[in-house]
């Protein structure tokens, strides 16, 4: 009878026993007892592994070069298991050797540190952690999708080269060919696609973008990296406090989904990477996210009694330090800061009536600090130009942007969230380069 040829998660999620099924797999570890040997194998398609049992009737040729790493095709059938650990095995009938591995393989011992893990980024898929961080990674950007569809949202695609910084700040990656200036004026890899995400909003509606975008930034944290993916969503007719309320949904909806789907991972990440993940999970989908404004966070920063790398004065931007006290220590749930001082935000933020705060707002969660930042937009033509020009922008290369408060000017809020920044926080890992399959931060291009 011919096999069927099947794939972890079919076995699992719907087992059949006792039938004859093909599997294509990879070896993750070889044990010998008496005339049996075990092997668990993995084939990507979930996280669990499966237990291969072979008995002596299958040909010790077939066996001779197995070893972890090696890719197979197994012929068998699944059985409830008589040993502990797993609920089935799948008892081999037919073993044959696809792909030998050989023992300079790196993953041939256990216990690798994500250090080591990172110089052999193109295998460490094949470990369990990181495949249930990339498996995480997956099912979030779904829910991403899935949030923003289903709330009228159009998914647009933003330029990755641009000729405009976003954020004012410089630190951009220049683009140039061996030939010379290809387009003719200075072009950079882009730092948002908010800018143009703006330009949309008027013939769509409610937009949002999620793709990469990248910062020169010389920082060797573990926060930060020179390529990273972002979600910016773009609100017309929209200010900021409609902007809270809407993206405290949004984070709840895509958590919530992984909360589901992703179980098995998140059972691992809170027994080997951060006890505190589920719990923190739960946190989020029960509590009402906090809010107070930056002069109440700077007085609870001062008031607090604790002693910070970084002194806290009033107007100065907030450090991770000061981000994660507020979140953790403090109000010991997500919280969003709003109304910062203006000369330290974008030139795009809308001024308050005050003229001294913009109303602007940064979510700060436990473990991370920043989630992510945004602002209602300056909508009044003469005041976003005196601000560019206080900012010491060329007007000329921005008067696109103006325009869009010359021609029929709305109000619009968004944010920017670092989308390797949330799976951080939902896996509990705690570096950014172990969130993305290959990570690019200064002096780190090997692929």
């Amino acid at each position: 009878m011919e096999e069927k040829k099947v794939k972890i998660r079919k076995l699992l999620s719907d087992p059949v026993l006792n039938e004859n099924f093909m599997v294509k797999w990879w070896v993750r570890s070889v044990r010998d007892q008496w005339q049996v040997k075990f092997i668990m194998l993995n084939d990507g398609s979930c996280f669990q592994s499966l237990q291969v049992v072979v008995g002596p009737d299958v040909p010790e040729s077939s066996l001779k070069w197995v070893s972890v790493g090696s890719s197979l095709v197994v012929c068998g059938t699944l059985q409830e298991s008589l040993g502990k650990g797993q609920k089935f095995d799948f008892v081999a009938t037919k073993l044959h050797l696809q792909g030998e591995c050989p023992l300079d393989y790196p993953l041939q011992k256990k216990g690798h540190s994500n250090e080591f893990m990172r110089s052999v980024s193109h295998l460490r898929s094949r470990t369990n952690t990181f495949s249930a961080v990339f498996r995480v990674r997956s099912e979030l950007s779904y829910a991403i999708h899935k949030f923003f569809h289903e709330h009228g949202f159009v998914y647009i695609h933003t330029p990755l080269i641009t000729a405009s910084d976003c954020e004012g700040a410089g630190e951009v990656f220049t683009v140039d060919t061996k030939e010379g200036n290809f387009f003719g004026k200075e072009a950079y890899l882009t730092v948002s696609g908010q800018l143009h995400s703006e330009t949309l909003i008027a013939g769509l509606w409610d937009v949002y973008t999620f793709g990469p975008t990248f910062r020169a930034e010389n920082s060797n944290t573990k926060r930060h990296a020179a390529e990273f993916w972002m979600i910016e969503p773009e609100m017309v007719f929209c200010e900021l406090d409609q902007m809270i309320e809407l993206s405290e949904k949004f984070i709840k909806s895509i958590v919530s989904h992984v909360a589901n789907s992703c179980t098995t991972e998140l059972e691992f990440f809170q027994k080997f990477i951060d006890k505190d993940v589920i719990n923190r999970i739960n946190e989020i989908l029960n509590k009402k996210f906090a809010r107070v404004t930056y002069t109440e966070a700077i007085d609870l920063l001062l008031k607090s009694g604790k002693k910070f790398q970084y002194p806290v004065e009033r107007g100065m931007d907030l450090q991770t330090e000061h981000e994660r006290f507020l979140a953790e220590e403090h109000f010991k749930s997500p919280v969003f800061v709003t109304d910062y001082p203006k000369d330290i935000k974008a030139f795009y933020m809308k001024v308050n009536p005050d003229w001294k705060t913009v109303a602007a707002v940064d979510l700060l969660v436990p473990g991370v600090g920043e989630l992510f930042g945004g602002s209602q937009r300056e909508d009044n033509y003469d005041i976003l130009k005196q601000r560019m020009i206080d900012c010491g922008m060329n007007i000329e290369n921005y008067q696109w942007y103006l325009d869009l408060r010359k021609y029929g000017a709305a109000p619009s809020s968004g944010f920017g969230l670092g989308f390797e920044r949330l799976v951080m926080y939902v896996t509990g890992m705690d570096n950014i380069r172990d969130v993305i399959p290959y990570s690019r931060t200064a002096n780190n291009l090997e692929y």
